[in-house]
């Protein structure tokens, strides 16, 4: 196994930013609290502040976000709070923050910036010795599509080697993802039927019940097959359809992703529906005339032994009935019913694994209904999670980083396997679908289904 030492400083890119207000500041509170964070944490902007302007700004971060503050926990993480401002394509900027990491050799750099400064920051640590061992993490997206990833990799590695590069994508940090994995294979119960025998298919669901909030100027540029479907929800079907990995190492679960991905058919125009809902394009930022997809529904097939002819739909938008994050799957009905009441059929088992509005996870059985007929009823196994302070998925995915585990991080192939899946489609030439706000997105998804098959989630 490789010898991963603890990183001894951590610097963080974009430190001004929305990112870091909403996520970042709270990660580094929690990991501090855990005692995992006694190390310089520099953070790098161009606005003009100061050490005790971060100090402040991140308190303020902290009271914003409602959890208890402990002012001895909070002492120790400012204590080790330092700032510099600085262009990331002056050299000069990268000297003081090695400076300021105080001779750190093994140091995590954290971009919470858009790609295309990536160039500047890679080459600044280079000039500064600060990639020597050092490991850097990477927020999404990663490219806009293939070619664009393809170089964004060869920047990167340039003065990284992928060993030591750290793709985050904050679903892999969430807990009841994770929980995928542990339900699946520690419970021997559920191998014999997990393949395309017993599971008629997988819906996986991403809806939110807001709008773009702000953002349309990014959205416009961006879209939901780039914001969630890439990335986000592929893994998320990588986890439910991956095969047993030999080990926990890092690259062995990450092998098992990666050959779920590499079997998945490049999807058509055929397999996708994309949807707007009406008044989008009257979003601040957001073009007149703008063709950019608020919802987006995908047919894939998974061309192993496993899962060959089993349809995995994924489905998520903006301006829906309601906000989920959840993976259903069903199983295949019983060879014909028993224990009917002649006018409805007996439903399907499914297994939910719900990330939002709450971290669950129902199956659901059928068993006989209370009263004298012998007639069976659905009955839901329910396990949920109440999430701890420090359970976040950035407490979770920078403590990893730190310790230099990338298990929970996407790798190259992985990347580059995602794009090719969705880059036939990104320039679908058909116009988007219009939707209105507060349903489940336009009607014509519903062909991806097929014939005698329904929405789960409704």
């Amino acid at each position: 196994m490789t010898d991963r030492p603890y990183a001894d400083a951590l610097i963080l890119f974009g430190i001004s930013g929305d990112l870091a207000r909403r996520k970042l500041f709270s990660a580094l509170y929690d990991l501090t609290a855990a005692g995992a964070l006694d190390m310089p944490v520099v953070g790098v902007a161009s606005s003009e502040w100061d050490d005790e302007t971060l100090r402040l700004v991140a308190r303020q971060a902290l009271e914003q976000a409602g959890d208890p503050i402990d002012d001895e926990v909070f002492a120790r993480l400012a204590a080790n709070l330092c700032y510099v401002a600085g262009d990331y394509r002056d050299h000069s900027t990268f000297a003081d923050i090695a400076r300021r990491a105080s001779g750190a050799t093994c140091t995590v750099s954290y971009l919470a910036i858009p790609p295309d400064l990536f160039d500047d920051v890679v080459e600044g640590l280079a000039s500064a010795d600060l990639n020597a061992q050092g490991r850097l993490v990477i927020e999404k997206p990663f490219g806009r599509d293939t070619a664009s990833a393809a170089e964004l990799n060869e920047i990167i590695h340039r003065h990284f080697p992928e060993e030591r590069v750290f793709r985050i994508d904050h679903f892999l940090g969430k807990e009841a993802v994770q929980n995928l994995m542990i339900f699946r294979f520690s419970n021997t119960v559920l191998e014999p039927v997990w393949n395309r025998h017993y599971v008629r298919g997988v819906q996986i669901t991403l809806s939110e019940d807001f709008g773009v909030e702000g953002r349309g100027s990014f959205f416009d540029q961006v879209g939901t097959m780039r914001d969630v479907v890439q990335n986000h929800l592929l893994e998320m079907l990588a986890l439910l359809a991956m095969e047993p990995p030999v080990s926990e190492q890092p690259d062995d679960l990450r092998d098992e992703r990666v050959k779920v991905l590499d079997a998945i058919e490049t999807l058509t125009s055929d397999d996708l529906v994309r949807g707007q809902y009406a008044g989008f394009r009257d979003e601040p930022g957001v073009a007149s005339d703008s063709d950019t997809e608020t919802f987006a529904a995908v047919r894939l097939e998974i061309d192993s032994w496993r899962w060959a002819g089993v349809p995995w739909i994924i489905r998520s938008g903006k301006g829906l009935a309601a906000t989920v994050t959840e993976a259903v799957v069903e199983f295949a009905r019983p060879p014909r019913p028993l224990f009917a009441d002649g006018t409805s059929r007996p439903g399907p088992n499914r297994l939910t694994f719900r990330t939002k509005p709450s971290e669950e996870i129902n199956l659901s059985m059928q068993a006989k209904t209370p009263g004298p007929a012998m007639v069976s009823g659905p009955v839901e196994l329910h396990l949920q999670h109440d999430r701890a302070r420090g359970a976040d998925s950035y407490d979770r995915l920078i403590g990893d980083a730190l310790r230099g585990d990338a298990g929970l991080f996407a790798r190259e192939d992985g990347v580059m396997e995602a794009w090719r899946i969705v880059d036939n489609v990104l320039g679908e030439g058909r116009p988007v679908v219009p939707y209105e706000r507060g349903t489940w997105g336009p009607q014509e998804a519903d062909r991806l289904l097929g014939p005698d098959w329904n929405w789960i989630t409704r």
